[in-house]
C-alpha cells in the first residue's frame, strides 16, 4: 500500500480549486462597501446632528444648504444624519442576521453529511418545511408578536436564511468526505476534529463567504421591503426603507430626498453582490 506523508495532506482548499479571490469585480465591491462603512460608522463621529431632531423652520430644505448639506425631510430632520445612521443600522442588522443564519446552517449541514441516516433525513425534512413557507410570511408571523421591534424581524429572517447555508454545507461536506485525502488522513490516525479543521472548514470557506454576502443583501432588501409596507421598523427610527416611504408623498417637492436612501440601499446591496460574484 502506498504511504502518505503528513506533507501530502491538504491544509486548505483543494489545490485544483484554488483561485484568486480578489478579482476586479470583488475589489470594486469591497471598495464600495468600505466607503459605505466609513460613511455609516465614522459619519456619526463627524456629523453631530441628531437624526431625530425636528426643525419646523427648515422643512424640505434642498441639498447644498450651508447648515444641512443634504437637506432636510418633511419634519426638518437632517437627511445627512438620518442617512448616516440608516446605513449603519442596515449593515448591522444584515450582518447579525446573516451570522445568526450561517452558524446553525453550517453546523447542521456538516452534522447531516457526517452522520447520514436518520439524522440527515430529519434535518433535510426540517429544511424542506422551512422552504415551504414564504420567507416574508415567516417574518410576518413573528412580527405579529412585537410589531416594529428588531428582535422578531431579525429572528424571522435568520430562521429562513439558515436553510441555504445548511443545503450548501451538507452537499459540499459530503463531497469533501469522499475525497481520497480524507481516507488517507484517517489511515494516518487523525480524528474527525482534525479533518473538520484542516479539510472540511477550509473547503467550505469560499462557498460560505459567497452565501454570507448574498444573505446580507437579502436581509437589507427584506428589512426595507417590510418597512415599505409598514410592518418593519417604525418611524422615527432612521431606517432606509422607512425613510423612502415617509418621504414619498413629497416626491414632487423634494425628489432628491426620496432618492438618497434608495441610492444607499442600492449601493449596499450592489457592493455585497459584487463581493459574492463568481470567481473568474
Amino acid at each position: 500500500m502506498k504511504t502518505v506523508s503528513l506533507a501530502q495532506l491538504p491544509v486548505g482548499l483543494d489545490s485544483e480549486k484554488k483561485q484568486t479571490f480578489w478579482q476586479p469585480v470583488r475589489i470594486a465591491g469591497a471598495a464600495i462597501l468600505v466607503v459605505l462603512l466609513l460613511f455609516g460608522f465614522v459619519g456619526p463621529l463627524i456629523v453631530s446632528a441628531d437624526p431625530l431632531y425636528q426643525d419646523y423652520g427648515a422643512v424640505l430644505v434642498a441639498p447644498g444648504d450651508v447648515t444641512h448639506w443634504l437637506g432636510t425631510d418633511h419634519f426638518g430632520r437632517s437627511m445627512l444624519a438620518r442617512l448616516v445612521h440608516g446605513a449603519q443600522l442596515s449593515f448591522v442588522m444584515a450582518f447579525v442576521t446573516a451570522l445568526s443564519a450561517a452558524i446553525p446552517g453550517i453546523a447542521l449541514g456538516i452534522v447531516a453529511a457526517s452522520r447520514g441516516g436518520w439524522t440527515e433525513r430529519g434535518l433535510v425534512a426540517l429544511s424542506d418545511i422551512v422552504l415551504a413557507l414564504p420567507g416574508l410570511l415567516l417574518v410576518l408571523l413573528l412580527m405579529a408578536f412585537a410589531p416594529g421591534k428588531f428582535g422578531p424581524l431579525y429572528l424571522g429572517l435568520a430562521l429562513y436564511l439558515w436553510v441555504e447555508f445548511f443545503r450548501v454545507a451538507r452537499i459540499e461536506t459530503a463531497r469533501v468526505l469522499q475525497l481520497p485525502c480524507c481516507e488517507a488522513t484517517r489511515l494516518l490516525g487523525f480524528g474527525n476534529i482534525y479533518i473538520l479543521k484542516r479539510i472540511i472548514l477550509p473547503a467550505l470557506a469560499g462557498p460560505m463567504m459567497t452565501l454570507f454576502a448574498f444573505a446580507m443583501g437579502s436581509a437589507i432588501i427584506a428589512v426595507s421591503t417590510l418597512s415599505a409596507i409598514h410592518v418593519g421598523l417604525r418611524p422615527p427610527t432612521p431606517e432606509l426603507g422607512a425613510m423612502i416611504v415617509e418621504l414619498m408623498p413629497y416626491y414632487s417637492e423634494a425628489p432628491l430626498q426620496v432618492l438618497m436612501p434608495a441610492v444607499v440601499i442600492f449601493l449596499l446591496v450592489l457592493s455585497l453582490q459584487l463581493l459574492a460574484g463568481r470567481k473568474s
